[in-house]
């Protein structure tokens, strides 16, 4: 579809009263779908450049997972289409909840599917090794500013205080008036769950890669603070943004439930991607595992193998118990 449907909305919002805005049905998830032309470029041409990676690898007879190639394309640019160019993105500046929704999807699924697609690993194995684009990719991963951003403490602490600096100051009800600013917030969020998520649950070789029980640690630490903000949101009596939500003057829609219901899903589905990380984290914890007790086996073997001939054993080796 083309802008019209989210055009036509705004400017039924812009004229105000009660029949301005039509109610919010699921039918209107795809009849209020509009596209971007910017942001639409962006993303095919990220979904085009993966998929010629992949394609450069197969010619060369090179595997790359299915798996890999779908988290990055459908879960994570997938999802960023459906909220930002569907129907949901029509009603974000109108209902609270779809705010919140978008705001987790963009913040907590997304940037995980794409940390699991593997674009790094894909961009390294397909360009030329003494190319330009690699020269300047290797030298952006291992640049003091990435060292920096990368380091766990700072995503932590931009992923956690965000959402508090959000809703708390003026900033969400400045983004409501200004798309400037909204297009802002929504390239915050998605920056903010990839600084996060990618060195913690990504495959990627990027810094920040820390030890998997402190991964786990930091995915814990998350989890009872969306639950306060949600909480939070939920049970305070002033309404966040009340003079664009109450000017509104929506007939089917109340703004103090809307925040209820919003705060509702940043705590449960907070916890649910939160606990879902922390499955994904334990179980890539179990696979380095059993990579790391296959690599020793291995090398038991050797050694074995080669007790018949002690003229053949590594000097380093000391077969005292």
């Amino acid at each position: 579809m083309r802008r019209a449907g989210r055009r036509t909305l705004d400017c039924m919002i812009a004229a105000g009263g009660a029949e301005s805005v039509p109610p919010f049905t699921p039918l209107r998830l795809v009849t209020e779908s509009s596209f971007d032309p910017v942001l639409g470029t962006l993303l095919v041409l990220a979904a085009g450049l993966y998929l010629w990676g992949v394609h450069r690898l197969k010619l060369r007879g090179h595997d790359w997972s299915a798996g890999r190639t779908i988290s990055w394309v459908v879960g994570g640019l997938g999802s960023i289409a459906v909220m930002t160019l569907g129907g949901l993105a029509a009603y974000e500046d109108t209902l609270f909840s779809m705010h919140m929704v978008q705001h987790m999807v963009l913040s907590m699924v997304a940037p995980v599917f794409l940390a699991l697609g593997a674009p790094v690993t894909l961009a390294l194995r397909t360009l030329p090794s003494r190319g330009a684009a690699r020269r300047a990719l290797l030298a952006t991963l291992h640049s003091r500013v990435v060292r920096v951003l990368t380091f766990p403490l700072v995503p932590f602490a931009i992923f956690v205080a965000s959402p508090f600096a959000l809703y708390y100051t003026g900033w969400y009800a400045a983004t409501l008036d200004n798309p400037w600013l909204h297009a802002a917030m929504h390239l915050h969020f998605l920056l903010a769950g990839c600084l996060f998520f990618w060195p913690l649950v990504g495959l990627d070789p990027v810094p920040g890669r820390v030890s998997h029980p402190m991964r786990m640690l930091i995915l814990v630490a998350t989890l009872p603070l969306h639950a306060v903000l949600g909480l939070t949101i939920m049970n305070q009596s002033m309404l966040i943004a009340a003079d664009h939500y109450l000017a509104l003057n929506l007939a089917w829609s109340d703004p103090v439930s809307e925040q209820r219901v919003g705060g509702g899903l940043l705590w449960a589905s907070g916890d649910l991607v939160g606990l879902i990380m922390l499955g994904v984290a334990a179980y890539q914890w179990m696979r380095a595992s059993e990579r790391e007790a296959a690599r020793e086996d291995r090398q038991l073997d050797r050694l074995e193998a080669l007790r018949g001939r002690p003229q053949d054993i590594p000097a380093r080796y000391d077969p005292t118990p």
